[in-house]
């Protein structure tokens, strides 16, 4: 078994057992670090939280060319499960692809509410499945971006101790493909609660992604939309987290006031 990355171990905090439990998800080349403040800031609120690590995250960035979009949902169910043995009332709460994955779960797994942050409905270079797999025979990583690392955060100190493999793995980008077109087929069969956030500043994944996501949760039972500014990409980590940290506890106390 490959060696985790230090400090991008999962985590899981045990809180106020009358209270719900929040899975936190994070996002494509991520680590449970990125979620690890705001478990914290749950937990200090009372909410038992689960950051789960993906299948092929957190350790080589060959572990992850390995894994397939299946692997990250199992990933998901079995942190779910995990939880069931503290309560029955969980939410998911997921970034980026974590956000995916979250409103994907929500159609198979017995949850009160999702949070969904900064998530793609599509991809920001929307290559073909076919042609992602093609490339990848020859080309095994490709750059995030052409910016300047870390030109997308307003806090550059938390983008200092932030941990995420340097490069996307051609291979997996064709199965974060997969599981975004899954989100997709899946969002008119979610029927909780849903809250999504998103920054108006965001460079990488654009705003207008919220928009199509929110148009196709035709039968969530209550969502809400929240544009954050001040903020990049990683909602958790960067300058404006104490509001995204204090709308999902305002969410989940709304959610749960209505059970």
């Amino acid at each position: 078994m490959s060696q985790l990355i230090p400090t991008a171990e999962p985590f899981f905090l045990l809180g106020d057992s009358s209270k719900p439990a929040c899975l936190l998800i994070h996002g494509f080349t991520g680590t449970p670090k990125e979620m690890r403040w705001m478990g914290e800031y749950l937990h200090q609120q009372g909410y038992t939280c689960l950051g789960v690590r993906l299948a092929g995250h957190a350790t080589y960035p060959e572990d992850m060319i390995r894994s397939r979009w299946t692997d990250w949902t199992a990933s998901v169910e079995d942190g779910y499960h995990l939880l069931c043995g503290v309560t029955d009332r969980i939410f998911l709460v997921g970034l980026s692809m974590g956000g995916a994955l979250a409103l994907l779960m929500s159609t198979r797994l017995d949850v009160r509410g999702v949070v969904a942050m900064s998530t793609p409905s599509r991809l920001p270079a929307d290559y073909p499945i076919w042609l992602l797999q093609l490339s990848s025979l020859f080309m095994k990583y490709r750059p995030k971006t052409n910016e300047e690392p870390g030109s997308g955060w307003f806090d550059k100190t938390a983008y200092q101790g932030h941990i995420a493999y340097a490069q996307n793995p051609v291979r997996s980008a064709a199965e974060l493909k997969k599981l975004t077109l899954a989100m997709r087929v899946a969002l008119p069969k979610v029927s909780v609660p849903v809250l999504l956030m998103h920054s108006k500043d965001e460079i990488y994944v654009l705003p207008e992604n919220m928009e199509i996501i929110c148009a196709g949760l035709v039968n969530a039972t209550d969502k809400t939309k929240l544009y954050i500014t001040g903020s990049g990409h990683v909602l958790t980590r960067d300058a404006s987290r104490e509001q995204v940290f204090k709308s999902t506890v305002e969410f989940i106390q709304r959610v749960s006031s209505q059970k």
